[in-house]
Parts: C-alpha cells; structure tokens; sequence
C-alpha cells in the first residue's frame, strides 16, 4: 500500500479497506453498511454485493441490506473481491454487528465537537496544563465500557450533532501532511484547503481503531456545523461576503460539502432514500471517476443554499427523530433572517405530524439557551437590522461574529416559528400528543438540560424539554468556562433582558428553566426511552482516567413518566 504525493492511499496488491465499515442506517428490516477501500473491488456484506464507485482517485460503496429480521443482532463481515478484509486480526473489539430495530427500549447516545489527537498525555490533559490538551475522548470511554457489556446494553444509534471534523483546528499529522503538499503561509494557510485533505479528516476522526469499531456496530446519524466547514460559518450576510473574498475559499467550501455528501450524508439515508437520491445513482453509473459530477453538485449547492435539503427522518420504533440543517440552508437577508427555509420549514411541519410516542427534534445549534444568552442574541439580531440605526449595527456585527451570537434566538422569526410547531405538536394539533418533545442539540461546549412550559390555555401535554450535550472532546479552559458561568449568571439575565427590551425585541412566547447547573467536561449524553417513559443521562470523562477511561453520571433527570426513575437504565 502506498500513499502518492499525499494522495489518495493506493494499492499495488489486493483491495484493503482505508476506513469503515461503518453501519449507518439501521431500520427494522433493512440496514446499509459503508466503506471506502484503496481501489476498485467488489464488496460483500452477508452476500450482499456492491462495486465500489470513485471519486478523485478514493473509492467507495454502501452496501444495502434488505428483509433482515426486526430486532435481530447479525455478527457480520466485510470480503472486498472475496476476500475477508474486517474484522481484522487479532481485533480486541467484539465482532460487529448489525442490530436492527425492535419493539424494546431505545438507548440514543448523542454529542458534538470532537476534536481528533492521540489519547496519551500531554493531549490527554487540560488546556491548562498543556495548550494542546482536550483531556480524555467521551467517545473512546463509552467504547471501552460497551466492551465490557452485552450488546444488549450498547446504544441502540449514535447521534453526532457536528464538529465531526475541524477543517481549521487540524492535528499535528495533519498539519504536518498539508505541509509536506502545499505551502503554510499562503492560501488556507494550516488548515484544509480542498477535497483531498478533507478526506485526511476523515480518516483521522473515524479512523482510531476505537471509533472505527464504534461506527462499525452503532448505526450513527450526523449532521454538520461550522467547524466542519469554517468557524462561524454562515453567521450573518457580512460574514459570508468577507469570506467569498478570499481566494482559498471556493476550493475550501467545495471541498467541505463533496466530502461531507459522501462520508456523512449518503449514510444518513435509509436504503429507500439511497434508491431516490439522483447523483447518488449518477456517480455509481459513472464510467471511471466521478469526481465531476460530485464538484458540480457541491458548486449548485455552495450557489443555491436554501435549495439544497440535507435534513432527515429516522423512525426508531414509536420514536421519530428530525434531523434539521441549521447551517447551510440559512436565508441571511437582514430583512428577513431565516435558520431554516420555506422549504425546510415545510419538510419539517409535514414530518412533525403524525402519532408517535416520542419526537426528537435534533439540530446542531440550541433552540433554548440560557434566558441572558437568549436575549443577548435577540437584541444583537435587532441591532445588527437597523434598530438603533447604521452605526450600532456595524458595531452589532462586530460583536455577533466575535461572541458567536447566531444561535436560534438570533434568528427571531425562525424560534417562534419552532415555538409554534412545538405547542401544535404537544397539543394534539398535529396528531395525539407524544409523551414528550425533545430538542436535541450540541454546538455550545457544556451541557444541560432545559424544561419548556407554555401557557395553560395552549393545551400542551406533551413534555418539551431541550438536550443539549458538546463537547465530546473539545473542552474549554478554566478561563473560557468562567467567562461562560458569567454569561449563565442571573445578573446577565437582567442585562441581556434590558438590551433586548431597548431594541423593540419582544418576549418570547414560551418560558424554559434549568432544572441543574450545566457541565463543561468532555461528555456524551444518552436518551433512554421505553414506551411512552424516557430519561436523560449525561456522562462524562476525567483527565486523571486517560489510562482507563471511564464515564461519571453527572445528569440523571426522568424527562417522561413517572418521577421515581422507574425508566429503562444503561444495561
């Protein structure tokens, strides 16, 4: 195996696999499996057999699987040109297994922001020790407690919530490869510039040995947020026009969503979405590379943004999960400023109504902040529109990019629109009731948990409740955390509640509360559902276990059901 100028890998011998398999998508009877190998090869799951298809010299294929049992687990293997190829020898991992859905609990683990570095100190330690540490992956200490547990007791889906990658925060293999291609002080400079090195990404998040096997037996869903593109990406009007000036960033931003189509998107289909989606059947009929047709794809969507969807549906028993863009698919007009389009907004109400038990509504930016940040970031919208005139608005800008203020309560319309849908769903309005609706989010690096209520008259049965669990391994320093706890504080409630009263803003039309402080450690959260009952835990890591990671309750709250935690537990 050989690697050409930083290139795509290669091989002079047989197929081997470069990443995966990875299963994706799993339903009640069928499930899709994913690979990228090091070149050309036919591949076989359970005598499921698929030819790999190329684009810029890397080779890939999702094998379909079809009329599997309901709730079965099937150990399986991957063969490319008839070869066994995974599990590998002498793998410490269980073998991987394909567990379709069922009519028993759910467990869904979920988190964002993930940076990829080795698990050794110094980049097991805190930021404060030693720059380069993010302390001990949550990720990795869920695997390593998974193989100390049945199957029975694994998460039923895994849910990344963003931050998959970081184009413009690389590790220092990565750095260092980008400098073996290219020049560092011109251009992207240290961070990816285009395809090719988006795929070293890719190979280093998903490619610890850990995480692979994770992937390989935990269907997993994935929505991207900035940091897989750019920070801050698609913050405002005046941040994309900055950004569009820069020479490098037409190569960067092609190249974040031909890769992000194919390492995180096609997975998130079922196979009957694969069968409908058109360029996916274009590039496996291409004759050679298809490079062309994946870039002309990228370029329509970078041109037309709230065009393209890349939201998603998955039906996990009684329990409906939403996954929502709410970063490419923004309308930036100030005149109008939309987290998601018309037609986003009418994908998301048609898949809203129904009679489930549960409805998971999952993006990547919190609908529900803190009451300060919430109004912080509503007055900084007004301003940044014109309320207090053309010069405060320059000065607003300034400030929504350098504070990151361009969460849902940034854009007005759109929170009181998911407002909205929220009260017609937990009423009845669009179907009975569900048990409970849960806002599922990441982006914000801590955690919590926030309790929604309406007004009487509003009729809401349902339990509303915002999740929000980041980072899985990115976390901020003592000084970061401090600032953040100030921010949190009742007095920047007042002040935040002040400014947006002074710029016209007017009060939300739900209230929400934190029933518990949040956390700032590396962490992953998981949603424990059974029938109509569901309980959130968050869990989290400690630098001192790097040797052997370990997961820490910190959150335990019962979110539907009876309160004396009589809810499905972590096997």
């Amino acid at each position: 195996m050989r690697v050409e100028a930083d290139g795509p890998v290669r091989s002079d011998g047989p197929a081997r696999l470069v990443l995966g398999p990875q299963l994706r998508y799993a339903g009640e009877t069928d499930a899709t499996v994913w690979v990228e190998t090091t070149r050309a090869c036919e591949v076989d799951v359970l005598g499921r057999r698929e030819r790999t298809f190329e684009v810029a010299g890397h080779h890939y294929a999702i094998v379909c699987l079809h009329d599997l049992e309901a709730g079965c687990e099937l150990p399986y293997e991957v063969q490319l040109d008839g070869t066994r190829v995974w599990p590998e020898p002498d793998s410490p991992f269980p073998p991987s297994l394909i567990r379709t859905i069922g009519d028993g609990p759910l467990q869904l683990a979920f988190g964002s922001c993930r940076v990829s570095l080795p698990h050794d100190p110094p980049f097991a330690l805190t930021k404060d020790r030693d720059e380069r540490g993010r302390e001990v992956d949550a990720l990795y200490a869920l695997v390593q407690r998974m193989r100390r547990r049945a199957p029975a007791a694994w998460p039923d889906t895994l849910l990344l919530l963003g931050d998959q990658v970081y184009a413009d925060e690389v590790s220092p293999d990565v750095r260092a490869r980008i400098a073996r291609r290219r020049r560092l002080d011109v251009g992207a400079g240290p961070e990816v510039a285009d395809f090719e090195e988006y795929t070293w990404l890719y190979h280093e998040s998903f490619g610890d040995p850990a995480i692979r096997w994770l992937l390989s037996t935990v269907p997993s869903a994935m929505i991207f947020d900035d940091h897989d593109v750019h920070d801050d990406w698609n913050t405002s009007a005046a941040w994309v026009r900055d950004i569009r000036a820069e020479p490098w960033w037409e190569e960067r931003i092609l190249g974040a969503y031909a890769t992000y189509w194919i390492y995180q998107h096609l997975g998130n289909l079922s196979p009957a979405e694969l069968a409908r989606e058109g360029l996916f059947a274009e590039v496996r009929a291409a004759e050679g590379d298809a490079a062309p047709l994946v870039r002309a794809f990228a370029r329509k969507v970078h041109e037309e943004v709230a065009g393209t969807r890349w939201s998603f549906r998955r039906d996990l028993g009684r329990t409906r999960l939403l996954v929502l863009d709410s970063r490419a698919g923004r309308v930036l007009d100030e005149r109008g400023r939309q987290m998601l389009s018309d037609r986003e907004w009418a994908w998301v109400t048609e898949e809203a109504t129904g009679d489930f038990d549960h409805l998971l509504i999952a993006t990547s930016l919190p609908v529900l902040l803190s009451s300060g940040l919430h109004h912080l970031e509503a007055w900084s919208e007004a301003v940044c529109g014109g309320a207090w005139g053309d010069r405060a608005a320059l000065v607003a800008e300034r400030l929504r990019q350098g504070l990151d203020l361009e969460h849902w309560a940034a854009f007005g319309g759109c929170f009181e629109h998911m407002s909205r849908l929220l009260r017609e769903v937990g009423s009845g309005q669009r179907g009975p009731a569900p048990a409970s609706i849960v806002l599922l989010s990441g982006d914000v690096h801590h955690a919590y948990l926030a309790e929604a209520g309406f007004p009487r008259e509003a009729g809401v049965t349902s339990s509303v409740v915002q999740a929000v669990c980041s980072p899985v391994r990115n976390p901020l320093n003592s000084r970061e955390r401090r600032a953040l706890r100030a921010a949190l504080s009742k007095p920047a409630e007042l002040v935040g509640r002040a400014l947006a009263r002074a710029a016209g803003v007017r009060k939300p039309s739900l209230g929400w509360r934190f029933p518990e402080d949040p956390t700032f450690d590396n962490q992953v959260a998981t949603l424990l559902i059974a029938g109509r009952e569901a309980r959130l835990l968050v869990e989290k890591t400690r630098p001192e276990d790097w040797a052997d990671p370990m997961l820490h309750v910190t959150l335990d709250r019962v979110i539907a059901g009876p309160p004396d935690g009589r809810v499905a537990r972590l096997g």
